[in-house]
């Protein structure tokens, strides 16, 4: 019934939905509605699209490793950006940064290093700051 499915961006999660939508509005107008079938098919999550919740957290991520990647220096950040972000072969990044090819694996293996440990320390300090405001919480 739509004029344009244009706006569409995951036609198997559009799917899923109407058809669970078309089903609970089937179910909720028999007459007797087994209610396990009811708060099934209203609580199951379609798995093929993330909730705005995963949506979020993921953006988040991705902005937090952009930052740890800016945070690199010149070098190795203008590698990883290739390697990890564009895709480039270890011997495209070589030919294009007038560099080896060993001089870019170590830059390579240098700056994910670096990105682990720093995603790990924010992600001890995240934790840390959630359990001192649990513990002010459970003083009061």
């Amino acid at each position: 019934m739509l004029p344009s499915v244009d706006h569409i961006d995951q036609p198997l999660a559009y799917m899923f939905a109407t058809c669970r939508n078309l089903l609970v509005r089937r179910l909720k107008r028999q007459q007797v509605v087994v209610l396990e079938a009811l708060s099934e098919i209203e609580s199951w999550e379609d798995e093929t699209s993330p909730s705005p919740e995963e949506q979020a957290a993921r953006r988040l991520s991705y902005e937090r490793v952009l930052a740890i990647i800016g945070a690199l220096p010149e070098r190795c950040r203008k590698v990883i950006e290739l390697r990890k972000i564009e895709g480039w072969s270890q011997k495209e990044i070589a030919m294009h940064l007038g560099m080896t090819e060993k001089a870019v694996e170590k830059q390579v293996w240098v700056g994910v290093r670096a990105i682990r440990s720093a995603w790990v320390r924010a992600e001890t300090r995240s934790e840390d700051l959630m359990l001192s405001i649990e513990r002010k919480e459970a003083r009061r």
